[in-house]
């Protein structure tokens, strides 16, 4: 059976990076008219058959201005993939330290946790292109600065102030949610596919990203994967903030308005995705530990694959029937359940191949789990907060990664790595009881 490395490689999973160049607006002018809403269609109980598969997404993206936004999402949201991949080769390969490759990446990762959600707030006052176009700009000077102190072997503080720098990226998932959320307003089907088709993005940014960060560096220069996210980053997002008239319309805020945090449900909701979260840290680490060598970034993409098509064809079923909250549970109920085949396949059969099925099963559970939790997180959080709600609850995942990673590691490190696959079925069913016996079950939807 592989052996664990000593000292497992931290793996951090940031899914908030994304900024660019100044874009002026001219005053006094009065926003694009945004589309009317397709027409709502009736929610049917169970599949929609074979025909319906793909004719879900076809009506998806028969929504004028669609594609378009899309597109550049798309190409905004390929780096959240690369970045943290591209900083541990490139710092790691010049100064001769995972360590401080790990901690600088750690430290953008808690930077952006602690930022994204006023980003997202003003997103929300001000509109997507007027703040995440300046926002994106900053970041990818923090990355560009980034490049150059590695590239000139400046002093390790630097690396810190530099990658702390990317926070200012906004969620671009978020923000493509929420133009669904916009378009498909009334629409419970077609918001239902929408949700799936982000989540499947997703899976394919971590998919893609990583194996694409590793090939430039090694290929090109050892900066080349930083480079490549950077000017990823700025071109989606400046083509995503072009799109105006898929825009939602700022929302009317009240003087009460607060902030997410404070509507009914909202708290447990985002202690079910810290823990959730901590089923993805802990599984990737203990992936990469166990395998111990370059199968293990093809075990983890079998995992995302997993996931991404299960997530498409979660979106192409007519919308379930049933309260939301009960489909959660549903959903973490078989998170729970599928993530023990990796264990039993890592401390029965010592097989890759085996392990490497058992992944690809784990993950179909992840993506009908989170776009039910993204679904519900739409329905409790106010319209004028969209964007903050969503990035709180991506925030909550991003400190699940981390605490998963830590936990994951050090199992993995002290009884061993086949053990360490039990902390992500712990986490999945630690997920499943907070959502089973906190509020959330009992807050009123609207």
């Amino acid at each position: 059976m592989p052996q664990p490395n000593s000292a497992p490689p931290l793996a951090l999973a940031p899914e908030l990076l994304v900024l660019a160049p100044r874009y002026r607006e001219p005053r006094h002018q009065a926003p694009s008219p945004a589309p009317a809403p397709v027409p709502p269609r009736r929610a049917a109980r169970g599949t929609r058959g074979a025909r319906g598969t793909l004719a879900s997404y076809r009506r998806l993206f028969a929504t004028p201005g669609a594609r378009a936004f899309t597109a550049g999402n798309l190409v905004a949201r390929l780096p959240m993939g690369m970045f943290s991949v591209s900083a541990v080769i490139m710092i790691a390969g010049e100064y001769g330290s995972y360590a401080l490759a790990g901690a600088v990446t750690a430290t953008g990762l808690a930077a952006t946790a602690l930022v994204a959600p006023f980003t997202a707030r003003l997103v929300d006052r001000h509109g997507q292109a007027r703040i995440a176009v300046p926002a994106t700009v900053l970041a990818v000077l923090g990355s560009l600065a980034l490049l150059l102190c590695v590239r000139h072997h400046a002093p390790a503080w630097t690396l810190f102030a530099a990658y702390a720098a990317t926070a200012t990226t906004p969620n671009t998932g978020g923000m493509s949610r929420a133009r669904w959320a916009h378009l498909h307003r009334g629409d419970p089907a077609a918001l239902h596919t929408a949700n799936a088709f982000e989540q499947a993005v997703d899976e394919l940014c971590f998919m893609v990203g990583p194996v694409l960060a590793a090939f430039l560096c090694a290929a090109l220069f050892p900066e080349a994967g930083t480079l490549a996210g950077a000017v990823l980053l700025l071109t989606g997002v400046l083509v995503f903030a072009a799109q105006r008239a898929t825009e939602p319309p700022v929302a009317p805020r009240t003087g009460t308005a607060g902030t997410p945090l404070r509507a009914p449900g909202m708290p447990a909701l985002l202690v079910v995705f810290l823990a959730t979260g901590a089923v993805f840290g802990s599984m990737e680490v203990v992936t990469l530990a166990y395998v111990d060598g370059p199968a293990a970034g093809a075990l983890l993409a079998l995992q995302a694959a997993g996931s991404c098509a299960a997530g498409l064809a979660y979106g192409s079923l007519a919308v379930p029937g049933g309260d939301v909250r009960r489909r959660l549970l549903g959903c973490l109920a078989a998170m729970t359940a599928l993530m023990a085949l990796p264990l039993l396949s890592a401390a029965g059969t010592g097989s890759l191949l085996a392990l490497g099925g058992s992944l690809l099963l784990a993950g179909m559970a992840t993506a009908p789990t989170m776009v039910t939790g993204m679904t519900l997180v739409q329905r409790v959080t106010p319209a004028a907060q969209l964007n903050e709600g969503m990035t709180l609850a991506v925030t909550a995942l991003l400190g699940g990664i981390a605490a998963g990673s830590a936990a994951g590691g050090w199992t993995v490190e002290h009884l061993g790595a086949a053990t360490g696959y039990g902390v992500p079925v712990a986490a999945a069913a630690l997920a499943l009881a907070l959502a089973a016996g906190t509020g959330m079950t009992k807050a009123r939807l609207p």
